[in-house]
């Protein structure tokens, strides 16, 4: 379960009576933990990945998105935790509103964990984390196989930002296709791209 201080910088940002994005009630998803990937048109065009992980929803802005090609290094931004009603959230965020633009679900499932490369386990996933390394197998309607997450920069620096590494792991599913036009793909919740998105949303939809 989370509890309220993992959700008090998401909801310190937004006005729920403004947005429709959800306030979070940190029931758990039961059976293995899921992932979410949505593509979000905002100031700057990213997509959003999402791990259901004690609770809540760990969160990175990834500019150009998660690849299946290993040879892809994809920078990772770390935001603040999501609740996990956040992984079914899909439409228009108000302009004035915190991250206001369209939202789509580009990619969801469910992930587990997998046993790192040195001998010694930590005491779970979240630790991986900290600790700044976690590989993990995506099973997801478009997204298969390892991945893994890296901390290169601690963001402990003046100036500096906490950043990772999104990387494939080279597996069977691994092949040479970066990541799809985010204007053209389609959600796989309601089977709309962004503009049919912001077209069907009432009121000033459109990115911000």
């Amino acid at each position: 379960m989370s509890s309220e201080k993992d959700l008090t910088e998401y909801r310190g940002k937004r006005h729920f009576d403004r947005t429709d994005e959800p306030r979070g009630t940190g029931d758990a998803t039961g059976g293995e933990p899921c992932f979410v990937v949505q593509i979000h048109d905002a100031s700057t065009l990213h997509f959003d990945f999402r791990l259901e992980v004690d609770g809540v929803l760990k969160s990175w802005s990834v500019p150009k998105g998660p690849s299946a090609d290993p040879h892809d290094k994809r920078l990772a931004m770390p935001t603040e935790d999501h609740p996990l009603e956040y992984r079914e959230f899909e439409g228009v965020i108000a302009p004035g509103e915190y991250g206001a633009g369209t939202v789509i679900v580009w990619d969801q499932g469910t992930y587990r964990p997998l046993p790192g490369k040195r001998k010694r386990r930590t005491a779970g996933f979240g630790e991986d984390l900290e600790n700044g390394h976690a590989s993990f197998w995506l099973d997801g309607t478009k997204l298969h196989g390892g991945y893994a997450l890296t901390r290169f920069r601690t963001g402990r620096e003046p100036g500096d930002r906490e950043s990772w590494l999104l990387v494939k792991e080279n597996d069977t599913y691994a092949s040479g296709h970066g990541t799809p036009d985010p204007a053209r793909v389609r959600s796989v919740r309601s089977g709309r791209t962004l503009r049919q998105v912001a077209a069907e949303t009432p009121g000033d939809g459109g990115s911000g």
